[in-house]
């Protein structure tokens, strides 16, 4: 395990574009450890010990993830993130709670919680649709990125069409949160939504724009036609 874990770090090491790492810090707001690896060339280190990962049980995956997020570098949570979606498959209802520890205790950034939340997470509850209840309690949480993790779980089962209602519940919970990006995070939810189910987000957005921070607002009729757009923005 650890031998897999040095390789990658190995890997990173070597792929270090140093333009990018002066460059990086200036997409957060927060401090990031990074190596200052282009996100492409992570996937591809990461993908290139796919056969090698696969043949490891669950469990050892779980583990191998949760040193490489317990580092608290970017490009790692990437490959974290990347390892445990390979064997997506093989998820059951118990692995939510190592999920959510993952997200309450290693998530720092929104690079990480949308990397993670939208397709680790996503798919989890698109296979097991009884844990929205749970993730309807991420947004009571007092961490910025558990809350933004109710939103952004949910981007792309929205813009399969799915889980309207539980989508308008927790962008209620979220509608007057001060924080910008769980603002950012959940107006998004609703420019995924508004794909499939156009009008009753533009009906949800009209009926909530006089609180809806317009931060959210923009982001939920983003993809909407101009009319629309405009009407949703007129005060």
């Amino acid at each position: 395990m650890n031998t897999i874990i040095e390789k990658v770090r190995a890997e990173l090491k070597n792929n270090i574009d140093h333009q990018r790492k002066k460059n990086r810090d200036r997409a957060f707001k927060e401090e990031i450890k990074f190596y200052g690896v282009t996100n492409p060339v992570v996937h591809k280190i990461s993908k290139g010990f796919s056969k090698e990962i696969k043949q490891l049980d669950k469990g050892e995956i779980f583990k191998i993830a949760e040193e490489l997020w317990q580092s608290g570098i970017i490009e790692e949570s990437f490959v974290a993130c990347n390892w445990v979606y390979l064997i997506r498959k093989k998820f059951l209802p118990e692995d939510f709670a190592t999920f959510k520890q993952w997200i309450e205790s290693y998530v720092s950034n929104w690079a990480s919680c949308d990397t993670f939340c939208n397709h680790t997470v996503g798919d989890f509850i698109m296979m097991y649709p009884e844990f929205l209840a749970e993730l309807k309690t991420f947004t009571k949480s007092e961490n910025r990125w558990v809350r933004r993790a109710a939103a952004v779980t949910l981007i792309i089962p929205a813009k399969k069409g799915l889980f309207l209602n539980d989508i308008f519940e927790i962008a209620d919970n979220l509608l007057l949160d001060t924080d910008d990006l769980v603002q950012k995070g959940y107006g998004w939810m609703l420019k995924a939504a508004s794909q499939a189910h156009q009008q009753e987000v533009f009906d949800y957005v009209v009926k909530n724009k006089a609180t809806m921070p317009r931060t959210a607002l923009r982001y939920a009729i983003e993809k909407m036609p101009k009319e629309m757009r405009q009407e949703a923005m007129k005060k």
